[in-house]
């Protein structure tokens, strides 16, 4: 009986060490970015490393609640989404650690990274103004704050408020004028307004189009998926608050769970992700702009041209969210 019990206990210590070999060997991902983004791009590091990474893709709401309720025994090991606003909720939600790496402080600026470092970003959107060449207004276009100008009554045309990225932007006009003349900006917005705001970007694009408004806010790879597959829409982006401030800036990113289990293999992931090799794709493939400023640009997104960026630390846009989603209530921008 006692050679037994030593063989099973001898069979069990070569097992254990194996199965925990495996487990580091895999890493799981929390994904709110889409599948056909992400695929190609973990299939390439597995292929490059031998690690594999497990993802689950839903909406990031759905992750986050997912991420809570699990707690200690999640096995996530990052958290990706879309939109600082989401990032800054999950990083104040406690279900993600701080993490030190000077390759991801290296290629994530500091103002699209959480000053306690809890997430980067990983791709950068810009949401910009894009108008309708046939409607002569380019000249007229100046700044966000300009399109709430009495001269573009009836002409403008906007995504809904209850989308993040909109009440990023809010918040951005919050931070740079304060909440007072912030409001009064968005009330002049909804007065424009040429219709009732739309359930997504495409569909504000293709309304500025067919000419039921002149000029419309969207995340610019919008315009990019629109383009590829309508190249003949009199369509065109114009780069506001260039005298100001700068275009507003967001980005798509991620962080280490607050329970990773394979936490070293994670931050290996995450710093490879934001290097040049995987940049190419993680921004490449949904016609945004690289976080890592080495990396050349898809030839689109080049061909808009060059810009001023808003320098404002995009963690600002969390912070603020609520106040936004209040402002825009208050303006009746629904």
């Amino acid at each position: 009986m006692k050679i037994k019990a030593l063989l099973a206990g001898l069979a069990m210590s070569m097992v254990l060490p194996a199965a925990n070999a495996l487990a580091q060997d895999e890493i799981v991902v929390y994904s709110a970015r889409n599948e056909h983004l992400i695929k190609p791009i973990f299939e390439k590091y597995t292929e490059k490393t031998g690690v594999k990474v497990k993802y689950i893709t839903d909406d990031a709401g759905v992750l986050l609640e997912k991420l809570k309720a699990e707690g200690t025994r999640t096995p996530a090991d990052i958290y990706l989404t879309v939109d600082a606003g989401n990032l800054w909720q999950a990083a104040e939600s406690g279900v993600l650690q701080s993490l030190e790496s000077e390759e991801l402080n290296t290629n994530v600026p500091a103002n699209l990274r959480d000053p306690e470092n809890r997430w980067f970003g990983l791709s950068v959107r810009a949401r910009t103004i894009v108008y309708n060449t046939n409607a002569d207004v380019a000249d007229k276009l100046e700044s966000y704050e300009g399109l709430a100008d009495e001269n573009w009554k009836g002409r403008l045309v906007l995504r809904t408020s209850k989308k993040v990225y909109n009440q990023s932007l809010v918040a951005s006009l919050i931070a740079s004028h304060g909440e007072e003349k912030a409001e009064t900006i968005v009330e002049g917005w909804v007065s424009n307004l040429a219709t009732a705001p739309f359930s997504n970007d495409t569909k504000a694009l293709e309304a500025v189009a067919a000419g039921i408004g002149d000029a419309t806010i969207v995340n610019t790879y919008y315009l990019g998926r629109l383009m590829k597959q309508k190249p003949e829409l009199p369509l065109a982006i114009f780069w506001p608050n260039q005298k100001t401030d700068g275009v507003h800036m967001n980005v798509s990113g991620a962080g280490l769970t607050a329970h990773a289990k394979n936490k070293g293999e994670a931050i290996k992931l995450l710093e490879w992700l934001s290097g040049p090799e995987a940049q190419v794709d993680f921004a490449g493939l949904n016609m945004e702009y690289p976080v890592n400023d080495s990396v050349a640009l898809e030839p689109l997104v080049q061909s808009w041209g060059s810009f001023k960026g808003n320098p404002l630390n995009i963690s600002v846009y969390g912070e603020l969210q609520t106040d936004a989603i209040k402002l825009m209530d208050r303006a009746q921008y629904k």
